[in-house]
């Protein structure tokens, strides 16, 4: 009998399930086997289906010492007292009859693309939710604003409180759901608090920024974003990019700032602006960078920690949304004073934006739309952020950015469709096409990568 076999790394350990080996002989084509240990090879765990002419052979191999398919002693499951290490695997084709057959490993880089192709279909197919609810945010964010168009800053509030008891709604279903464990509620919670100051301050220099710029320079500001995501990846993650991405990241701003920018005079925006403020809504697309890359870091951080191999995304949303309210309440007399509202009538204008948002009482009269539009709004906004999470999650905090960025010329483009309650479309820019077509190009630039192929044995 003639075998060969590819190993392929694997992120996941054994089953700890597997039946111990028996001492009796049992057929060859209906045999769980597990050899103990030989002096000269590593431990081999075989499953093959019975009575089959052809059947799965999948071969397991652990280094000696390592687990948690061997520990060094040839011991597996509950009786391994060391600690668990990385697994090698191997899958072939069992070919045979009756009592015996002859093993051929085939169809292993069928299996490798297999991992990397269903790999690449859920990141594809996160980042198209994150492209469509990202629309929907953008165009429900104005028309949510047509209720209450005097009462922004309640809008705001309003987000944050309903983030918060929304996502520990859900952490807590999740959690007697058995989703969410003990060890992943009793991480450090410091780097949340870290994540829940970035969030604040992003907000704030942007609120502040945003009250003196105008037109089309706050989207071409935005663009640093993506600048601040590579340099912070490098520095932080130890993230190494390659020529494409680099240049389809640079395609996909200018694309943006072309969509966006046509056909108005940002430059004449931004000196009439200052310098101060461009500068002050750079360090906010800083922060909002960071707060990125470091929830990207907790992330990585419990793959390698936890024993579930991961933290449900809630936990990181609940924490760092509760961490953000807070810090919010203590920036409340310098922001509230952004939007207009002089700390000491606060009171007076959530009591007016709730009952405009109810859209009962005397101010009710302009406030057609509400509640439902503002109520949508929350709602989409809450599955974008989610959707941008989950993309963040399983890929990195860059391709969740692009997602996002391309949502931008979308919306612009919904923006000139008949929409319910923004009376008159708008118009394309000018450079809308030669801009979506730069910002497309730059995304295929960017996923662009070379052939390859499954790692030799």
């Amino acid at each position: 009998m003639s075998s060969c076999y590819r190993r392929l790394p694997a992120a996941a350990g054994c089953s700890k399930n597997l039946p111990a080996p028996s001492t009796s002989r049992r057929h060859a084509a209906e045999t769980l086997w597990l050899p103990h240990r030989q002096t000269d090879r590593w431990p081999r765990i075989a499953l093959r289906r019975p009575n089959r002419s052809k059947s799965w052979l999948s071969v397991a191999t652990a280094a000696p010492g390592e687990g948690p398919c061997g520990d060094g002693d040839g011991r597996i499951g509950k009786e391994r007292t060391r600690a668990a290490g990385p697994c090698r695997y191997a899958v072939g084709d069992s070919e045979g009859s009756g009592s015996g057959g002859v093993d051929r490993a085939v169809g292993v880089g069928s299996w490798w693309r297999l991992g990397v192709g269903r790999r690449e279909a859920e990141v594809a197919a996160a980042a198209a939710a994150t492209v469509v609810l990202g629309v929907g945010n953008r165009v429900l964010y104005k028309l949510a604003l047509v209720p209450l168009k005097h009462y922004p800053f309640f809008l705001a509030q309003l987000a944050t409180v309903g983030y918060i008891v929304v996502y520990f709604s859900i952490l807590y279903l999740r959690y007697h759901a058995g989703i969410v464990t003990d060890e992943m509620l009793s991480m450090p919670k410091a780097p949340f608090v870290a994540v829940g100051i970035l969030e604040a301050l992003a907000a704030a220099t942007g609120m502040a920024a945003g009250a003196i710029l105008s037109g089309a320079s706050i989207p071409i500001l935005s663009q640093t974003f993506l600048v601040w995501q590579i340099l912070l990846s490098i520095i932080f993650l130890g993230r190494r990019y390659k020529a494409n991405q680099l240049f389809g990241c640079f395609l996909v701003a200018a694309g943006v700032i072309i969509t966006v920018a046509s056909g108005s005079s940002p430059g004449h925006s931004l000196k009439e602006a200052g310098i101060f403020w461009s500068l002050l809504m750079v360090a906010s697309f800083l922060f909002q960078a960071a707060d990125t890359i470091l929830k990207e870091i907790i992330f990585l951080d419990a793959a390698r920690n936890l024993k579930g191999g991961s933290v449900d995304l809630f936990v990181v949303n609940s924490y760092g949304s509760a961490f953000q309210a807070s810090f919010i309440c203590l920036l409340l007399p310098f922001l509230s004073k952004l939007w207009g509202v002089p700390f000491s009538q606060l009171p007076n204008y959530l009591r007016d934006g709730t009952a405009c948002f109810l859209n009962i009482g005397q101010i009710s009269s302009g406030c057609a739309g509400a509640p439902l539009l503002p109520l949508l709004f929350v709602v989409v906004n809450m599955g974008y952020n989610i959707s941008l999470l989950h993309l963040l999650k399983i890929s990195s905090a860059l391709v969740s950015s692009l997602a996002s960025t391309f949502s931008v010329p979308i919306s612009v483009y919904v923006f000139t469709l008949p929409l319910p309650y923004l009376g008159v479309a708008s118009s394309l820019p000018p450079g809308f096409v030669a801009g979506a077509i730069i910002l497309v190009s730059g995304l295929l630039v960017y996923t662009w990568t070379p052939s390859t192929t499954p790692p030799g044995p």
